[in-house]
């Protein structure tokens, strides 16, 4: 059965890209049927599978398929590729944004919504009015997950002061997080970030329990 994951905050800029790209790559490298969808009007993520596909001149039917789609139809074209059940996991890279009428239809359509964050007050408080927005859903959608990943984190960082930053948001947390290293800042949609691969563990462990 088909899972949807969604990647949703309140703006941009909060890792949201690189961690779909990074968990689509190990899902699929584990030999999973990977859609990405993304919704950004800016389509980066389509124009980088394009560059390095043609400076590799890899083929793309070696990796995870990707497609770019908007937040006001993207719900749709969801149920429809659910029913079709053609992939193991769709992953949905959405635009920055929580109160859009598409982001509310995507919500009902997910099983998991992945929020990144650091550990800065600014990006905390985004953090937690995003998890308010999105508990909504949950009133509506009942089997709709919330795991908040933190992202961009000092490596010598503890679990324990990342979770003691984290507790006021009264949402579950991943039990690792995403190292501030410049391989997490520039993801590759060919490449498998190994590092990712104990978060992306975690992440499927959480959807599946």
């Amino acid at each position: 059965m088909t899972k949807v994951i969604s990647f949703i905050s309140r703006k941009g800029g909060t890792g949201k890209t690189t961690n779909a790209i990074n968990l689509a790559s190990v899902l699929h490298s584990q030999k999973r049927k990977v859609l990405l969808i993304e919704t950004d009007t800016n389509y980066t993520v389509n124009s980088l599978r394009q560059l390095e596909l043609f400076k590799s001149k890899s083929d793309v039917a070696n990796y995870f398929h990707l497609v770019a789609s908007e937040d006001e139809v993207v719900a749709k074209e969801i149920q429809k590729l659910v029913k079709n059940g053609d992939y193991d996991y769709i992953i949905v890279d959405s635009a920055g944004k929580t109160t859009d009428n598409g982001i509310k239809e995507l919500t009902l359509t997910s099983d998991l919504i992945l929020i990144t964050t650091s550990l800065n007050q600014n990006d905390l408080l985004v953090t937690y009015q995003t998890v308010q927005d999105l508990k909504l859903a949950q009133q509506i959608n009942s089997k709709l997950k919330l795991l908040v990943i933190p992202n961009r984190i000092n490596s010598l960082t503890s679990k324990r002061t990342i979770k003691h930053a984290l507790d006021e948001l009264k949402v579950d947390v991943i039990d690792d997080f995403v190292p501030n290293r410049k391989t997490f800042y520039k993801a590759s949609t060919l490449r498998v970030e190994k590092r990712y691969k104990p978060v992306a563990k975690h992440i499927v462990e959480y959807l599946n329990k």
